[in-house]
């Protein structure tokens, strides 16, 4: 457990410039979102009240009050959202890749350690978690904070104050990062985590046979990815439909854990037998 939490918190630093330069700029754009949002709306009913000299109250029933619901749909709210997820994908790949570079690479020092192998592997996986979490943590609370700052910026009279809950249940983003219910956190996290594992899974078949290694990954990944969609496709797809939504939610589960198993113990037996330095 000690080897485990010192890598963890090795494999976090290396990133943290990386992270936080992600938090920085999901705060400034969605704040530029909010600023910018609410001044368009400030001016356009300036405009058709005072120099188009249409009733204000006809203007908010054609147009709406002023919501957070303008700001997720602006630009600047929704691309930091878009950096971020291909940021920590891409990372998920580099921090397997980066003990490979340089002259010295790390990864001899790191694999000698006088610790299980899998211990590397944990402490990546956490550490991609712990990226995850933060980040929607941090949306959290940056919408709570937005939607203060658009309290101040807009008269309550032609404001609609909406709750996290009903964001997310109109954003597509957001719906996909604050599930509105614990068995939709489930099922979202449940198959991005399973993806983590495939994926880390492909890197150290690449790393154990190079090309062919690709090639290998790619099918084995596809592969259990098929294994864990079958009861969807079996339900679904191929038209039978006996399977109540709960039942297929336990079945879903049961295979998402089947095949997290299986990816570690090929993880561990690549770790451990093949990967090469």
């Amino acid at each position: 457990m000690k080897n485990y939490l010192k890598l963890v918190n090795f494999e976090f630093n290396r990133c943290v410039k990386l992270y936080f330069s992600l938090i920085g700029l999901t705060i400034v754009s969605q704040l530029i979102a909010v600023f910018i949002e609410s001044r368009n709306y400030i001016n356009q009913l300036n405009e058709a009240v005072y120099q188009n000299k249409m009733p204000k109250a006809q203007f908010l029933s054609e147009t709406g009050e002023m919501s957070m619901f303008w700001v997720i749909n602006n630009i600047w709210f929704s691309m930091p959202i878009l950096i971020c997820v291909t940021a920590v994908l891409f990372y998920s790949f580099y921090i397997w890749y980066v003990e490979w570079v340089g002259k010295n690479t790390f990864i001899y020092r790191l694999l000698m350690l006088p610790t299980s192998r899998m211990t590397v592997f944990w402490s990546k996986l956490t550490t991609i978690a712990l990226m995850i979490f933060g980040l929607v943590s941090i949306q959290l609370i940056l919408l709570l904070v937005e939607s203060q700052l658009l309290k101040m910026l807009v008269a309550s009279d032609i404001r609609l104050d909406l709750s996290v809950q009903q964001l997310s249940e109109i954003s597509y983003y957001l719906s996909l990062f604050i599930p509105q219910s614990f068995l939709s956190f489930i099922v979202y996290y449940g198959t991005g985590f399973v993806l983590l594992f495939l994926g880390f899974t492909t890197v150290l078949f690449e790393r154990s046979f190079r090309f062919k290694g690709i090639i290998m990954g790619i099918g084995f990944s596809i592969g259990l990815f098929l294994v864990f969609l079958s009861p969807v496709i079996v339900n679904e797809l191929l038209g039978f439909n006996w399977l109540y939504p709960v039942e297929l939610f336990i079945i879903e589960v049961i295979m998402g854990l089947f095949v997290i198993v299986i990816s570690s113990w090929m993880s561990h037996y690549l770790l451990n037998k093949k990967v090469t330095v």
